[in-house]
């Protein structure tokens, strides 16, 4: 399998697959109360069972093509990942999302792994459009959307109930012409 570094500080992508379930329980388990602040993602992955679970159902997915799962590992470790929520190709459009245990905030790391999933969408798979949902109370997230470049399009209103109080989701998205843009103007000021 694959493992892309994602810099001198020992980050790592790495596909997330269901044999990764010990090592993704206990991931959660570090930081379960973190990582399901806004949204409920492995909230029902509590013993190793259940874990392999939430793997093997993203699993079913990439088989599909229909999105896929992709962990974070800072120093062989899994602090957290980046997902395609939702990957169709034929419309050409896609939901990025992320989670992250709070150890390994603050390194840029979920910045740097949608990064590299967005490149594969937009370059290698033809995608048109990339989406990312996030919760509006949900600051960090909000800030890799900016962080990457994605405009902020729309607020949907309370659509999304959880833990007793109903949400606001902002969408934020990049097309593929404005990312190719992006990224040539960033290879530009590195010269």
């Amino acid at each position: 399998m694959y493992a892309i570094s994602l810099g001198e500080d020992g980050a790592e992508l790495r596909p997330l697959e269901t044999w990764h379930a010990e090592e993704f329980l206990a991931h959660l388990d570090r930081g379960r109360d973190f990582i399901t602040r806004h949204v409920p993602f492995g909230a029902h992955a509590t013993d190793v069972d259940s874990a392999r679970a939430v793997l093997r159902a993203y699993a079913d997915k990439r088989a599909a093509d229909s999105g896929s799962l992709h962990g974070l590992w800072l120093d062989g470790t899994l602090v957290g990942g980046v997902l395609f929520r939702i990957f169709d190709a034929a419309t050409g459009m896609c939901e990025a999302g992320c989670w992250l245990e709070p150890a390994a905030t603050g390194r840029g790391l979920v910045t740097r792994g949608a990064r590299v999933l967005i490149d594969w969408a937009f370059e290698a798979r033809g995608m048109h459009r990339v989406e990312w949902h996030v919760s509006s109370a949900n600051g960090p997230s909000v800030a890799v959307a900016r962080r990457l470049g994605l405009s902020r399009e729309g607020v949907l209103r309370e659509n999304y109930p959880y833990r007793g109080m109903r949400q606001d989701t902002e969408i934020w998205a990049v097309l593929a012409p404005e990312w190719r843009a992006a990224r040539a103007d960033d290879a530009h000021k590195v010269r």
